[in-house]
Parts: structure tokens; C-alpha cells; sequence
């Protein structure tokens, strides 16, 4: 238990509150494509992690990751506005880069949009470095910055 939430691997049971977030703090603008059954798709997934951030009622923050065999891509990552500057966001990003550890990976890539300069300075404070920027990323319509961390320089 970290202060008062827990970070747990996800159940399907909570792909509607990790969905939801999804919608209203990452694709706002997008169209909506995390719905609950592609999320609860990825809980399922051997290839996938999905951790939440669950205070006594509800998930507070989430992260969707996907693994290759010598690689992760955090998909998406959230934290509610009410938790938001209380270390739940590192918390998650810990986790998942501790779970990609004990599974041999050394690498996380990620992406936020170019305009989303506070995302991107929470990543370059945990360690992630700017790679390249991809203009269209999201459906053609925003310009995206892909960061990437080397786990195994911090080992």
C-alpha cells in the first residue's frame, strides 16, 4: 500500500473505470477507442500488463503496457485530477518499469502529445529521454513526442 491506494495488476472487472479515464483524460479530442472490452482485451493479454492505482473504492490511476522480447510501450497512462501530484503517476511508472525488469526487458517507450508539455516533464523527471517527434501521431490530427528510458543503465 502506497499512502492510502494500492497498485495491483488490473482485473476485467475494472476495464469500465480504466476506460473511462482513458476517454476523459488521454483521448479527449481523439474519439474515444480505450473502450471498456479493448481494455478488459488487454487485461487478458499474455502479452500485456494493465496495473491500477486503487484507493478503498475506486481505481485512481492506471497503465496500460505492452510487451516485445526485448522491449515495453507503455500504451497509456492516467491518473485521476484528484490524485494527480501525489505520486500515484510515479508509483505506476515504478511498478511497471520494476515488472519489465524482473521480466528481462530493459527498454520503455512511450509517447504524449507534443502539446502536453506537463506529461512530458513528469516523464523526462523520471529518466525518460525525448527520442523524435512524429507529426500526425494520434489519427493524423496531433504531433507526438516519443520518449524512451535504458532500465539497464539504472541496474
Amino acid at each position: 500500500m502506497n499512502g492510502n491506494y494500492e497498485i495491483r495488476l488490473a482485473s476485467e472487472r475494472d476495464a469500465r473505470q480504466i476506460a473511462e479515464m482513458s476517454k476523459n483524460y488521454i483521448e479527449v479530442g481523439l474519439g474515444w477507442s480505450w473502450t471498456e472490452k479493448r481494455v478488459a482485451k488487454n487485461v487478458r493479454d499474455k502479452d500485456a500488463n494493465v496495473a491500477v492505482a486503487q484507493d478503498s473504492s475506486r481505481v485512481i490511476g492506471f497503465g496500460i503496457v505492452n510487451y516485445k522480447a526485448d522491449e515495453a510501450h507503455i500504451v497509456l497512462l492516467a491518473v485521476n485530477k484528484e490524485s494527480r501530484r501525489k505520486g500515484v503517476g510515479t508509483a505506476l511508472m515504478k511498478w511497471i518499469e520494476k515488472t519489465a525488469l524482473i521480466a528481462g526487458i530493459g527498454v520503455i517507450y512511450l509517447e504524449a502529445r507534443l502539446n502536453n508539455t506537463s506529461a512530458r516533464k513528469f516523464y523526462q523527471t523520471l529518466g525518460y529521454k525525448e527520442i523524435k517527434t512524429e507529426t500526425g501521431r494520434y489519427k493524423g490530427i496531433e504531433t507526438g513526442v516519443k520518449l524512451g528510458k535504458d532500465l539497464w543503465s539504472e541496474v
